[in-house]
Parts: structure tokens; sequence; C-alpha cells
């Protein structure tokens, strides 16, 4: 960070530079959210800020500060150029030019788990429809803006269908209103394996939160380095500018740290913010000191590296070429900010049912033990169609061959198939397992959407 804000204050960037304290410290100091409500105040009252890389302790009772600011302050779309930068930085492709379009206040990020037993934890995947919806219409503007061609949707549909299957599909509905802008979908392990081998075959990837941090650093380190490249969190209301990388406490202090990814994210800042000369000035010169080989560590090599320096030398270089721009590397140009229009949403309107619930129950008991008690029990009309464990229907017609833990599922339903039911009967089943003294841990009730299941189908469900 001091490399970066001394190459800002150098290149005359008009900034007001506050500066404030999160992370590890903060957390230690015994503010739980690791960040003070001053520091709130006063990132909220800026037009954008620039956050160095910061750590969450390890262990429970910690969650990530960089989740919850992109979800407090509403930051969706994480943008993440990853380029390389042939010959001067070692890369098996030199004509890498990608831009990942992460989605960022969703998914399994949000951090909600659970241990439901001694055996078994769970973690909510949340994907909404708004929030699928923003992430792809802001890929599309951004590739119309910045005159990118495609937009590539990755996801695992094939199988988390509801999830990942909404995000696909609301991806090829925004398409279809961007026609000049080819789009393609692919499924994520396949893609990733494009990615890593091919990524000259993409322009613009839009995915949800855990592949879209994956596969970042993923290009940016195929690029040449996961070092070198910046990352922009925009909202509505505000804008987070940062390293793609990660914090690396034991490098800290030291004065070997690349400060490239973090100044790419200032560049960005910059445009952001209405300075796109600044913003030119900055990139040109540090495009400059690559080119005359003045590498910090992680990307020295011979023979294109001419000189080894440190953090604070390689501020000091591209500062001395300030004005300057490569010969060999493409220098960049900065117009005005991109307009991207953030979309808004309409809820939707839509006939829900609840048909029937899954209790799940922690039991180290057999499944036809469970089922015994289960049918045992009294005062409910919900009829007991299915018993699985971690996915697999083991209750009717169980394979000797399935290995089963000790938290099951037990999925009721109207006795009536598509019968509507209600809360009153879905407590007094509970009410009922309790008097049994079955241990159940967690229900989700089931419900139809216009008359479409809502949930996963057990594998011979209909």
């Amino acid at each position: 960070m001091a490399a970066t804000l001394a190459i800002l204050d150098a290149a005359k960037a008009p900034l007001e530079i506050t500066k404030v304290e999160i992370g590890e410290k903060v957390y230690l100091r015994g503010h739980p959210a690791g960040i003070e409500e001053s520091t709130w105040n006063a990132i909220r009252q800026s037009k954008a800020f620039l956050k160095a890389p910061i750590t969450t302790p390890q262990g429970g009772g910690f969650k990530s500060l960089n989740v919850t600011i992109r979800t407090t302050l509403g930051l969706y779309a994480n943008v993440r150029p990853c380029a390389s930068y042939a010959p001067f930085v070692a890369t098996k492709h030199p004509g890498m030019d990608v831009v990942i379009v992460r989605e960022n206040e969703e998914d399994l990020y949000t951090g909600i788990e659970y241990r439901q037993t001694p055996e078994t934890y769970h973690a909510l995947k949340i994907i909404t429809r708004p929030g699928s919806e923003k992430i792809s219409r802001y890929a599309f503007e951004y590739a119309k803006a910045n005159n990118r061609k495609k937009v590539t949707c990755f996801t695992k549909d094939n199988i988390l269908k509801l999830t990942d299957g909404t995000f696909h599909k609301i991806f090829e509905e925004i398409a279809k209103e961007y026609p000049e802008i080819a789009n393609e979908h692919w499924i994520v392990d396949i893609g990733a394996a494009k990615l890593a081998d091919t990524p000259e075959a993409f322009d613009v990837i839009v995915l949800p939160n855990l592949y879209g941090d994956i596969l970042s650093d993923v290009a940016a380190q195929i690029s040449g380095s996961v070092g070198m490249a910046g990352s922009a969190n925009i909202g509505v209301h505000g804008a987070m500018f940062e390293a793609i990388h990660g914090s690396a406490p034991k490098r800290a202090g030291q004065n070997v740290a690349n400060p490239s990814g973090l100044l790419m994210g200032a560049v960005l800042m910059m445009v952001h913010v209405g300075e796109p000369q600044i913003a030119e000035l900055i990139h040109n010169a540090w495009l400059k000191t690559l080119e005359d080989g003045i590498h910090t560590y992680d990307i020295y090599k011979s023979p294109v590296s001419k000189q080894l320096v440190s953090t604070n030398e390689f501020a000091a270089a591209v500062i001395e070429r300030l004005g300057q721009k490569p010969k060999i590397l493409k220098s960049v140009r900065y117009g005005s900010p991109s307009k991207i229009q953030h979309p808004d949403f309409k809820p939707i309107k839509t006939d829900k049912k609840t048909v029937g619930v899954d209790v799940f129950i922690q039991s180290n008991e057999t499944v036809e033990a469970i089922h015994s008690k289960i049918e045992r029990l009294k005062g409910h009309d919900l009829q007991l169609t299915m018993i699985g464990n971690r996915g697999v229907k083991v209750w009717p017609n169980k394979m000797p061959e399935t290995i089963c833990l000790d938290s099951w599922r037990c999925r009721f339903m109207a006795a009536k198939k598509g019968s509507q039911i209600s809360h009153s009967q879905i407590a007094t089943l509970l009410k009922s397992m309790s008097e049994y003294q079955i241990d159940f841990t967690h229900t989700e009730n089931l419900c139809t959407f216009d008359g479409i299941p809502g949930y996963t189908l057990s594998q011979d469900e209909q």
C-alpha cells in the first residue's frame, strides 16, 4: 500500500487520502467484525476506497472481512482483468486478455454453515434471481462499454440444477437483449480446463461467486503471476479496489512483495472516479518498468529480467518512468469512464404451494430402525415417501453397498399427491417426532412454484 500511494502521489492524483485500519489487528482488539464503526462511516462517505490485502484470523468465530465489506456495501460485481505481458513476464499464453466478472454477494460465500450432527456439516449455497440477473446484465454492459465481443457463462448446472441452473437460465435470458455480443455457456470443470489451456478462446467470463474467485486466480496466474492483477468491486452506491491476491503475512514488512496487483487496482479506481489521464500515466509507466526488466522476485526470470528489486525500488522505478510509454508492450489509453447501467429488478409473482417437508434427523441406527420409529408416529397426517443419506435414497430399497452416516433426510408429503399442506401440519409432525425422541436437526419446506417443484427429486421420484 505504501508503494502504491507513493506512485499515486508522484502522479499527482487529485485524491484526499484517509487511512483506516481493518483486519486482524482490529479483530484482536475485540471487534468481531474486524472493522470499527468509525471506519464504516469513513468508507461510506468516500467515492471509492483502495484496500490492501488483509488477514482474517484462522479458526472459528471470524467471518471474512472481504465478504463482509462486499455484501454490506452491495458491491455486487467483482471485475478482474487478467492479461499477459509477454515476453517480459513469463507465460505460456502471450495473447491472453480475459476479464472475469464474478458475482460478489451470494453463493457459498454468504458463509452460512452449520454442524448438524457429530459427523455432518452443512453449508448453504444461495443463488437468487435478482443477484443472477444483476451480474449477468453487468457482464454484458461491461462488454458493451469496453468493446468486448463475447460473454461466456460458467456453471455446474448438470449437477446443481436449481441454483446453478437458475444462474445459467437467467444468463441466457439476458443474453437475448444483447444480440451484438456473442454468448456461450460452459460447464465449469471443462471450462476451467479450457481456460487454463487456451485462454485466448475467452473474452469476458461471468460466474457465480465461488467459481469466480477460484478461476480469477487461475487466470491471473497463467497470464504471468497472481501478483500482477487488480480487482474492482462495483456497486450502485460505491466501489472498492484491491489486488486479486490475498494476504501473505509471512511476507509482510520485508519489502519484497510485488505491489503491481494493488497498483493495478488503483488504476481501475482512477478510471472509476473520473481520472482516466492519471490512470493512463501510471499504467504506461508500469508497463515501461516491466519492459525494462525491473522485476520483483515473483516474476524475476532470466534473460528478460534485468534487475531484481524490492517493493520500494519497484515503486521508485515506476515513478521515474511517469510520462513514458512502453515500446514493445501495447500502451494503454483510457477515455471517459465507461457508463455501465446498474440494473434494477422487479419482484416476480408465482403461485407457491407447500407440498411437503424434508426433516433432517440425527441417528446412529440403521435405516430400518429409523423407518420403524417414524411409522409409529401418531397425530400427524403426512406420508413418509423417502429416507436419504448424503443425497442418496436409502429407503425404500437401500443398496447394501451404500455407506450411511448419522444425518438422515426424511421426506414427508401430503397424503394426496400435489395437495398443499400447512405449517401447522409440519409443526404437528415435529411435535410427534419430539414426543418419540427423534432428534431432528433442521427442516426444509418443499414447495412448488407455478406447479414446478422447487426442490430436487430423489432417484426415482416423480
